[in-house]
């Protein structure tokens, strides 16, 4: 059994993050119970994106999600998209948090957002939690689970829900390409590098329109999600939908990859690790494709451009993000060091296509 202590907790709000409590617990009255009397609002203080706070009414835990402060791009951080999606997912995938309510009212707190249960658990951050040690054999179980639980999200037959009206799934991988190229040099300081020549790269080696489409994440990594606390090796959660869609699911485990650093990484790669997926047992990137491959039944030939674009829109999100920074739209200090972490992205990148044969 794991001390209860592991389990993610919030802290003290961030200085320019607060909420407004008094408009927020009278909206709060309206619209989930006129007994709410008591309000405790802590933050959760990992993540780059989406602001997420932990909110208890009376005693009883909910999570509240945000966008966050300063320039956004014109896609992103969308409450509603992300409160919908869910409300579709939530009754077919056990592993999605039950939405509650949305408000479009940004006289609230300031701006949309939403509320949702909160699935208890333990989250990996950089490293294992004080005390918690996996052997090879619990490491190598965590992770197949981690991808087994991907392919049972990509066999989700979304044409008979609701979502099958964001589905878009020609020319998918185009838009991809086009769409992060763009966003990326629409974000681009002058201390950042170019990619162009991997942007180039990829639009070259465009594997066209895949003959399989699913309900996709979009962010799907061990820090979205949640373990159980008395076996760390079993997941309950998987958080973080702010980005779901319909597509080609290689592209999601492609994106998914991107934050895989492997222990025989070079020195470069592993300054940037952000989970502990170095640990024995752990499997490798070309493992995780491949389990994946024959969990799904299906085949791909392009594991360096999937890879390869997940690379580069793991740099793009960094970059958008240190945006900010660098214009001083937050103070957040996590966000200095990111611009070093899109060049290693571009370095990995690059180095990923000199050895390509595709």
């Amino acid at each position: 059994m794991h001390d209860s202590l592991l389990i993610d907790e919030p802290s003290k709000i961030r200085q320019g993050e607060e909420i407004n409590t008094e408009d927020l617990i009278e909206y709060l009255k309206k619209h989930i119970s006129p007994a709410i009397s008591q309000i405790e609002i802590k933050q959760f203080p990992s993540g780059f994106s989406n602001l997420t706070y932990l909110i208890k009414l009376n005693g009883k835990e909910y999570i509240l999600r945000r966008p966050p402060f300063g320039k956004k791009a014109k896609t992103a951080h969308d409450m509603k998209r992300e409160y919908t999606i869910l409300s579709a997912i939530h009754p077919l995938f056990q592993y999605s948090p039950e939405p509650v309510l949305y408000c479009d009212d940004e006289t609230i707190i300031g701006a949309q957002f939403y509320i949702m249960e909160r699935i208890k658990g333990i989250i990996l951050r950089k490293d294992l939690p004080s005390g918690v040690v996996l052997s090879r054999k619990e490491a190598r179980k965590l992770s197949e689970n981690l991808i087994s639980i991907l392919a049972t999200l990509h066999s989700i037959k979304y044409e008979e829900t609701p979502l099958k009206d964001i589905a878009h799934p020609k020319g998918y991988v185009t838009r991809q390409i086009e769409g992060w190229s763009n966003r990326y040099r629409d974000a681009k300081t002058p201390d950042a590098p170019d990619f162009e020549e991997i942007m180039q790269w990829l639009a070259e080696k465009n594997p066209g329109d895949s003959q399989y489409i699913s309900l996709i994440h979009n962010d799907y990594k061990f820090d979205n999600a949640v373990l159980k606390e008395d076996n760390i090796t079993e997941i309950i959660g998987i958080l973080d939908w702010e980005m779901a869609t319909i597509g080609d699911p290689f592209m999601d485990i492609g994106s998914s990859l991107a934050y895989w650093i492997e222990k025989k990484d070079p020195p470069q790669l592993q300054a940037i690790r952000q989970m502990p997926t170095h640990i024995d047992g752990m499997l490798t990137r070309r493992e995780q494709f491949d389990l994946y491959c024959r969990l799904t039944n299906r085949e791909s030939n392009n594991f360096d451009f999937y890879y390869c674009f997940g690379l580069f829109r793991l740099a793009v999100i960094a970059q958008q993000i240190y945006y900010r920074f660098f214009h001083g739209q937050t103070s957040d200090l996590r966000f200095k060091p990111l611009v070093s972490y899109v060049k290693i992205l571009e370095n990995t990148a690059l180095d990923l296509i000199k050895k390509s044969d595709i």
